[in-house]
């Protein structure tokens, strides 16, 4: 098994993409306050900017800017992800019975529902994809609207 070792660059800025394990679910948008508390929470502990966020019904896209002695963009988002699982769990999610069934051990996204090893929610697909930003352009590309539909949600 591959080991996947994440750059480490403190201060810098950075564009995520995020994907829930159900893909055509819309539990983001229906439960976007949920998500709100969970980045509050998240910056309230482990501060850092936001220099966009677009929330869409089954994934998200955001541009953070880490403190300037701080790297450590993973433990956020984890935070963030777990934060919002706990939070939509409370308030009664549960994934579609029609699901398969995900064996512990194996990538959540790949076939979404309870992993069987913890009895878990797979809510999100474990991995996320990451860019560190590198110029200005590279900022521009990233936040530029890419299409009419897609709108920016404000999480404050």
């Amino acid at each position: 098994m591959s080991r996947y070792i994440r750059p480490s660059r403190p201060g810098a800025t950075l564009f995520f993409t995020v994907v829930l394990a159900t893909r055509g679910s819309d539990l983001l948008v229906r439960e976007i306050e949920a998500l709100r508390q969970a980045v509050r929470a998240t910056r309230a502990e482990r501060p850092f900017g936001i220099d966009a966020w677009v929330v869409l019904p089954d994934h998200m896209h955001c541009v953070w800017t880490l403190p300037e002695r701080d790297s450590d963009f993973s433990t956020r988002m984890a935070a963030i992800k777990a934060r919002f699982t706990r939070g939509v769990r409370r308030a009664g999610f549960s994934p579609p019975s029609t699901l398969p069934v995900v064996q512990s051990g194996r990538y959540a996204g790949l076939k979404p529902g309870l992993r069987l090893g913890k009895r878990e929610v797979a809510v999100w697909q474990r991995r996320f994809w990451e860019h560190h930003i590198r110029d200005d352009s590279d900022w521009a590309n990233h936040i530029r609207p890419h299409s009419p539909s897609k709108s920016l949600i404000s999480l404050s």
